[in-house]
């Protein structure tokens, strides 16, 4: 598997990059948003690790180049920048996940695995699209028949509770923000009101996770959106 990394700090960057070749990717490197775009748009990679402050070209300014030309390599940004709207906008333009700085090596690899998984297998809305059902544990989503299952039994979701596990179910592994949920949900005319999420999701989790306030299905990324496990 092959990742590029884009990190202006030259210590970070050698760290990130022996860490991954010692995890038997084969990785390449550059310091600024403008190399990056020329290895982007001749390379052929699995990922992309992003910093967002980077000289020349900053890293949302990157993705958003790359994402208006067709390519839909997935981008996994690394950010001392941890605003609520930061994460959301780089999330909006095009980039698959985040990692705020500092971050563990561990989670690092699982967050690169999610996302090219979600990118390149059988896992994401295609495959759900193919088979009708998703599943993850105990739950299952049967898109068929518009019903949410818990261990074999009907969730009794209601209409607009369903509409948001399945979208979520779509994207399982990805992040989705409020913004955007809403406008699906609801339509791209819709008041941005988190509320009406947080009271839906909050019934949901009532009905599908043994324990509400430690789920195992659906996760709250803070003050972003919500994230759906991965699929078996």
């Amino acid at each position: 598997m092959r990742i590029l990394v884009v990190e202006d700090e030259q210590d970070l960057n050698n760290v990130i990059c022996n860490k991954l070749r010692a995890s038997g990717y084969s990785v390449d490197s550059c310091l600024n948003g403008e190399d990056a775009l020329d290895y982007i748009r001749v390379g052929s990679y699995d990922g992309v690790l992003m910093d967002i402050m980077l000289p020349k070209i900053n890293g949302f300014e990157v993705v958003k180049m790359i994402r208006a030309e067709g390519d839909r390599t997935p981008v996994l940004f690394l950010t001392a920048r941890d605003t609520v709207e930061d994460i959301v906008h780089g999330l909006d333009i095009g980039g698959n996940d985040y990692l705020i700085k500092p971050f563990s090596f561990e989670e690092l690899l699982a967050r690169i695995r999610a996302a090219v998984r979600h990118t390149r297998t059988p896992e994401g809305a295609a495959a759900v699209a193919n088979s009708g059902v998703f599943t993850a544990g105990e739950l299952t989503i049967d898109y068929d028949k518009h019903r949410v299952y818990i261990a074999g039994r009907d969730a009794n979701l209601t209409q607009n509770e369903y509409k948001l596990v399945a979208l979520l179910g779509l994207h399982a592994g990805k992040v989705l923000t409020y913004d955007y949920l809403i406008k699906e949900l609801w339509g791209p005319s819709a008041r941005s009101d988190n509320q009406i999420l947080r009271v839906n999701m909050a019934n949901i989790r009532r009905k599908i996770e043994k324990n509400p306030a430690q789920p195992a299905y659906i996760f709250t990324e803070s003050g972003v959106g919500y994230r759906m496990v991965e699929g078996d």
